[in-house]
């Protein structure tokens, strides 16, 4: 009965993590192109996001709580700080690893007579995979962390065996749900780590 509740909650920290990771990489990968296009509003908006990521879990969590459309308790609000959470590596690194292009290569790109997004898209976002991968990576493994206190505001996942275990005074019922969801985070740096290696031969 234990284990297939294990499964379930882990199943549910999976889909979790990975909402608000894909979710955080759609919205942090056009920004970052954005950014690098425009000076003034890249050194506000990363300070921004910035200010977010040094905001404690627990305590982001309970911001998003009383505000209308996001908030109340549930997987939404989860979801919606989750997303927050990622968005700093993700963006940083993006925005790092296309500005970091030696710009003879973005020359030798518009001497050909390629446009803006042709260079983009051939040229710039390829150089920048490995970097955009690295923050990806970061991403995925604390949000897999992060996800555990979602189960504070009825997010689900394995932070409710966290919880419980706390609530009883149970190390077994805590490690029910800290081990899975370390064994997740590691499973996962590591095959996005062989995923960084591949695009960086």
């Amino acid at each position: 009965m234990l284990l297939n509740e294990i499964l379930a909650l882990s199943a549910e920290h999976l889909w979790l993590v990975a909402v608000a990771v894909i979710t955080a990489a759609a919205i942090a990968g056009p920004l970052a192109v954005l950014l690098t296009r425009h000076a003034r509003p890249r050194r506000w908006t990363l300070a921004a996001v910035n200010v977010i990521q040094t905001i404690p879990s627990l305590a982001l969590f309970g911001f998003l709580l009383p505000l209308p459309l996001i908030g109340g308790v549930g997987k939404r609000t989860a979801i919606v700080a989750l997303v927050l959470y990622a968005l700093l590596p993700i963006l940083r690194n993006t925005v790092v690893g296309i500005m970091g292009i030696d710009p003879h290569v973005r020359q030798s790109a518009v001497a050909m007579g390629m446009t803006d997004s042709q260079i983009l898209r051939s040229v710039e976002l390829p150089l920048a995979m490995p970097m955009i991968l690295a923050g990806l990576r970061i991403a995925t493994v604390t949000t897999i962390g992060t996800a555990t206190i979602a189960a504070a505001i009825g997010g689900g996942g394995l932070g409710t065996f966290v919880f419980r275990g706390i609530a009883m005074v149970d190390t077994k019922t805590i490690l029910a749900g800290a081990v899975p969801a370390a064994l997740m985070a590691i499973t996962a740096d590591e095959v996005l780590e062989w995923v960084e290696r591949r695009f960086s031969v």
